[in-house]
């Protein structure tokens, strides 16, 4: 039988990135979590974390983390059934989301279910091509994903879509867009991207253009925030969902250089198949809250 003891210092390494801090967030030493963590691996007769910087789960490793998380979840659900929550201990919720997700609506559409409920919620930030991976591989428990189909053992549901556009300052789009937007202009134009595993930019060039520049030039720019800033400065020009660039657009501060290109992005709420009440409780609120901020189609 597995001991959850062992199980959960092996989890915290990989949560909290390192072997000290996760003997710091588990009260307990540091060679106590490596034992630990060690007897789990000699139970099971293969190595569970890659002693890496950070150390990360091995495929045998997520197998067992997406168990214990599980198994956690629902304990936590029975827990709150019994009113063991009195002592004022919360469940932690690790979701998967896209940055501008975050950014913009997401916040809103979760606050009533954080106001009601004793959940403490763990984001986990990529792109919303990749954000389903986090749940494949057992980080989250939900994910909100551009990914149409479920993964195994996981339902979906479908959120709604946020709509980009190519956005710049007007001084930018006079200076590198003085004829419109186009194929030559796109090769010489200093552009804004969130990070190298983003491709919705050079999607939108396939799209409204036909085909991507073999080079130009790129400024990489993670922060949801900071990227709209970027542009608004005239650094560069990109794309910014219509619910961040809106209230800018009415400003003066930027336009949209493409207005008859619009790309939506659908997104889709991904989380495990649980007889869990409160992931339950959780996946309705996000619905009904993204239902009322995004655009439905």
């Amino acid at each position: 039988m597995l001991d959850y003891k062992l199980i959960e210092a092996m989890a915290m390494v990989v949560r909290e990135g390192g072997f000290d801090k996760a003997a710091s967030a588990l009260h307990i030493t540091q060679s106590a979590v490596s034992q630990r963590v060690k007897l789990l691996e000699e139970y099971t007769g293969q190595i569970l974390i890659a002693r890496t910087t950070p150390p990360r789960a091995t495929a045998t490793g997520r197998r067992l983390l997406r168990h214990y998380l599980r198994v956690k979840r629902l304990e936590d659900d029975l827990a709150g059934e019994m009113e063991a929550s009195a002592d004022g201990r919360s469940t932690s919720i690790a979701i998967g989301l896209n940055a501008d997700s975050l950014a913009t609506w997401f916040p809103a559409a979760i606050q009533p279910f954080l106001i009601k409920e004793r959940v403490l919620l763990d984001l986990r930030v990529d792109d919303q091509d990749q954000t389903h991976r986090m749940l494949k591989d057992g980080d989250v428990m939900g994910c909100i994903s551009t990914q149409e189909h479920s993964l195994q053992g996981c339902r979906i549901d479908y959120l709604g879509q946020m709509t980009y556009h190519l956005f710049a300052a007007p001084d930018f789009a006079k200076q590198w867009f003085p004829n419109g937007f186009t194929v030559e202009n796109a090769k010489h134009a200093p552009a804004i991207i969130y990070n190298r595993k983003d491709e919705l930019h050079h999607k939108f060039l396939r799209q409204a253009l036909g085909e991507v520049p073999d080079s130009m030039p790129i400024n990489y720019v993670p922060s949801s925030e900071k990227f709209s800033d970027f542009i608004s400065m005239g650094i560069g020009y990109g794309m910014m969902p219509l619910l961040q660039g809106q209230a800018l657009v009415k400003d003066g501060l930027l336009i949209d250089t493409a207005p008859r290109c619009p790309m939506p992005v659908k997104l889709y709420w991904h989380c495990w198949n649980l007889n869990s009440k409160l992931l339950e409780r959780l996946t309705r609120q996000l619905i009904q809250g993204a239902k009322k901020l995004l655009e439905i189609q």
